[in-house]
């Protein structure tokens, strides 16, 4: 059990307490309708609609009962009893790896935004214009670009391509 509070409450006694809480909150909301005003607003028999709510209030008492348990359950078994506990809702969390181009990538899309690089018309290759080296994947990069949204059917940049090109440039500067 994890002591936090100098109370002497387990981490896992006070996620019970929270879901029970929620679960009360959620009975005396349903309470507090006004079922026949609701049934006559929509067109429904008020009959069956106060079935419906206590149907639905037993459905939410039930899930938010559970609800403490599986988090209880949960916080025991993702943290050692030895260790305090921190919760960090994006602790976990990192770029996705499609929110940075790589390289190829990168300079594919500013040769195309700047005009040294286009789509060869009637293909889906890329092609240098004028001086300068070419795209060493000619059919893979466009390919790659085009199913992240990065460049349209004309092989201009999207506004997603743009932001995507912004990214790169910005990790090379501070690289």
């Amino acid at each position: 059990m994890f002591r936090n509070d100098p109370g002497g409450e387990s981490f896992e006694e006070m996620l019970r307490s929270l879901a029970e809480e929620l679960g009360r909150y959620v009975q005396r909301s349903i309470d507090n309708v006004d079922i026949e005003d609701v049934a006559g607003s929509v067109g429904v028999d008020p009959a069956a609609a106060r079935e419906w709510f206590e149907t639905a209030g037993g459905w939410l008492s039930a899930q938010t009962e559970s609800f403490g348990e599986e988090l209880a359950k949960r916080a025991a078994a993702a943290h050692r009893p030895d260790q305090p506990v921190r919760v960090d809702p994006l602790g976990g969390a990192g770029p996705h790896p499609l929110d940075l181009p790589t390289d190829e990538q990168g300079l594919a899309l500013a040769a195309l935004d700047s005009g040294r690089w286009i789509i060869e018309p009637g293909t889906d290759a890329l092609a240098a214009r004028g001086d300068g080296p070419g795209p060493s994947d000619a059919l893979g990069i466009v390919r790659e670009l085009r199913v992240r949204d990065w460049i349209g059917a004309d092989g201009k940049l999207t506004a997603t391509g743009r932001h995507a090109l912004t990214r790169w440039l910005d990790a090379a500067a501070s690289s």
